[in-house]
């Protein structure tokens, strides 16, 4: 009988002891959204919105008329527009073919690229004027930047 209250309490002891560390172990943080950027445009969707024309760097920003921020953000890459940096907006409800081309999910989102459509940096979301200028700066450095050139007929 002393042996069946000793094997009692023994498992007693081990269950509590298993349930006090079963409640201390930490638990697993939510997981994230992954959101995706494209890594190369189209070469056809490289053009400025003022001048129809394509430099050696494009700023693309793709927004929606819902996004209180993509505003901001399109002002921003406006003031980097010159002759070496087209910018262009893509606006999700006149351009949905083109945000479902590169399977924009989020909005805004701001691509720097090259003239060959090799996206360069990228911004998620808000973007600040000095972020955005720095951007551009370090991709324009070390490369011979041409002014924009005509869009190709066709």
């Amino acid at each position: 009988m002393t042996n069946l209250l000793v094997a009692s309490m023994i498992v007693v002891v081990v269950a509590g002891v298993a349930l006090v560390l079963r409640r201390r172990r930490p638990t697993d943080a939510p997981t994230q959204k992954q959101w995706s950027v494209p890594s190369q445009i189209d070469r056809a969707d490289l053009r400025d919105d003022e001048s129809g024309q394509r430099c050696r760097w494009t700023v693309l920003v793709f927004t929606s008329g819902t996004c209180h921020v993509c505003a901001n953000v399109v002002a921003k890459a406006t003031a980097v527009r010159s002759r070496h940096v087209a910018v262009r907006e893509v606006e999700y409800s006149v351009s949905t073919e083109i945000h479902r081309k590169y399977s924009i999910d989020a909005v805004p989102t701001l691509l720097v690229c090259d003239d060959e459509g090799v996206v360069r940096r990228h911004f998620l979301g808000p973007v600040s004027a000095t972020d955005l200028w720095a951007a551009v700066a370090a991709v324009r450095d070390g490369v011979d930047a041409e002014p924009c050139r005509d869009q190709p007929a066709g």
